[in-house]
């Protein structure tokens, strides 16, 4: 039975996926929209090496230009490669940097790519998690050229190297006290959103890498257990690190994408549980991570049952599929964009938490049309991440008041700080409408987010709209009530005015007999004796509607002139 409603289930979304969006769409307003965006041989970033000026602002801009783009596709995580293998982008006491940003294994960039990147994603209103690969420290050859920063030359005992692979050892203590020094020097110094633990398994059997030496069967585990404990260990390690510096930083890791075989569905061998010893499930039921980004890079049966495996056990999480677009590429495999399509229908449809993208590069350049797909069938419209309602800070900062609008800015207060000296505690969120008052709760009214000040300049969408609220957000996601710009509209017309008006509207005539020559004399002499001085501050036509303001030198109070026809969008 079971069987028979996966099959419905993947009908439904395969034919949802092909047809034509005849009905209105329902999008939420909470969403992870995340993508990978990799580092390591600057595959997705940098393809300059920063050496110079020149060419250090060449590699600040590039990674601009994929910000842009991937704001225009309103992405609001990214997760960017900050440890690569055994090395890292950003000045750090206990890893020497990666030659990905100069050229150089040791070589410092005369900027710090990390503080930038989060200062660029925030300005796009974007989270960033920094990317963490745990385990695998890459060939011993890289490690000699790290020289005495290498993790084998201070640390030998956390450190085994296989056929001339190195990896860290799962079965050592002192292996999840130093990855969990990495996370907590990056949130003590940056304002990250999140910390992404990449790789944090057991390698695969191909390897032949093994730490059962340091299994004792006094532990009164099994050996599978044992290496089970061992991966946890990390992860609750870095849990508690991260959360006593700051609370707020979401802990996420991105396990294989089968959690382990299903009673009618096998994961061939390759999957979290029994393949390489992650239980990221009972991570999600201690709270120990805040999120998964499972990399779920499959078709068919390889994907769907195992998607409806992870929502049922999320623990209300948000678990956010992991996509292998990468497969869009000729050079890589033979995935079609409607493969791809039918997968986000059903992790949206399944309200298991979000989609995300392997990775940046694939996305960008739109392989087989996956960034138009993702702009205008999927992501039309902004979309906030997900409160943290399992962190047990669930109350909502202050309502911002006095919202108001002047010469294309709208501006508000607000009692609490918006720091707490050093971080952001406190930051907003912009919706604007052209019915009064605005409902935050309809995703398509979300014009911007992550807004750190306590004002906002009118630009692109949200010039289309008549009215405007604000809402404050904490760290953790927590939402305000809004602050609703003042309307000079009390009354709202019925339903029958409203067709009556857009009827009248579109036959060409006024709803009321037009004024005669004396009414428009009178009205004339009205506004020369009042001295009103009408200032033009935005015409939009969107369909049938038309909006004009009016500021009154006297009163100075702004007026709006609202087309009935409006209230029918």
């Amino acid at each position: 039975m079971r069987k028979i409603a996966y099959i419905i289930i993947f009908l439904a979304v395969f034919i949802a996926a092909n047809a034509q969006n005849i009905y209105d769409v329902q999008y939420p307003k909470y969403e992870e929209r995340a993508v990978w965006l990799a580092t390591i041989g600057g595959i997705d970033w940098p393809r300059t090496k920063a050496t110079d000026a020149a060419s250090t602002e060449r590699q600040k801009q590039e990674l601009r230009a994929i910000l842009d783009r991937l704001q225009q596709a309103n992405i609001n995580v990214v997760i960017l490669q900050t440890r690569i293998r055994g090395s890292v982008i950003y000045p750090s006491d206990i890893e020497t940097w990666d030659e990905t940003i100069t050229g150089r294994a040791g070589r410092a960039p005369s900027y710090d790519p990390l503080a930038f990147a989060i200062d660029e994603c925030h300005r796009r209103g974007m989270e960033l998690h920094t990317w963490l690969v745990s385990i695998p420290l890459g060939t011993s050859q890289r490690q000699r050229s790290y020289g005495t920063m290498s993790v084998t030359r201070r640390h030998p005992t956390l450190t085994k190297t296989v056929g001339g692979e190195v990896f860290m050892i799962p079965g050592q203590p002192g292996t999840a006290d130093y990855i969990a020094s990495i996370a907590r020097e990056i949130v003590e110094r940056y304002d990250v959103d999140g910390i992404n633990l990449d790789y944090i398994r057991y390698p695969e059997s191909s390897y032949r890498f093994s730490d059962d030496n340091l299994y004792k069967t006094s532990t009164g585990m099994t050996k599978a257990d044992w290496k089970r404990e061992n991966i946890t260990r990390i992860v609750r390690r870095v849990h508690d690190e991260v959360k006593a510096v700051k609370p707020w930083v979401k802990l996420s890791s991105s396990p294989v994408g089968k959690y382990r075989s299903l009673t009618r569905y096998r994961s061939g061998g390759w999957d979290c549980f029994d393949g390489v010893y992650q239980d990221p499930q009972a991570w999600l039921h201690d709270n120990i991570q805040d999120i998964l980004f499972p990399m779920m890079y499959f078709l068919g049966d390889h994907y769907y049952p195992f998607l409806y495996n992870w929502e049922e056990n999320r623990y209300g999480h948000p678990i956010v599929p992991g996509l292998g677009i990468y497969f869009l590429d000729p050079k890589e495999g033979h995935w079609q964009l409607n493969d791809v399509r039918a997968e986000m229908h059903a992790a949206r449809n399944s309200g298991i938490g979000g989609i995300a993208f392997y990775r940046s590069e694939y996305l960008i350049r739109n392989f087989k049309g996956i960034y138009d797909a993702t702009c205008e069938e999927f992501f039309p419209y902004p979309a906030l991440t997900s409160p943290m309602t399992w962190s047990g800070h669930t109350n909502a900062p202050a309502q911002p008041t006095k919202l108001k609008y002047k010469d294309g800015i709208i501006t508000w207060d607000f009692s609490q700080p918006l720091t707490d000296g050093r971080w952001p505690i406190v930051h907003f969120n912009i919706y604007g409408s052209n019915i009064y008052p605005v409902d935050i709760t309809r995703p398509e009214n979300l014009l911007a987010q992550r807004i750190p000040a306590t004002q906002y300049q009118i630009a692109g969408r949200a010039l289309t709209k008549s009215f405007y609220a604000v809402t404050a957000v904490d760290r953790f996601g927590n939402e305000s009530k809004p602050a609703q710009e003042a309307s000079t509209i009390t009354v709202r017309p019925s339903r029958d005015a409203i067709i009556a008006a857009v009827r009248q509207h579109f036959a060409g005539t006024s709803a009321k007999s037009a004024p005669s020559k004396k009414a428009k004399k009178e009205k004339a002499s009205k506004v020369k004796t009042e001295k009103v001085k009408v200032e033009k501050v935005k015409v939009e036509k969107v369909k049938q509607e038309k909006v004009k303001a009016e500021k009154q030198e006297k009163k100075k109070t702004e007026v709006r002139t609202i087309d009935f026809s409006k209230y029918l969008d």
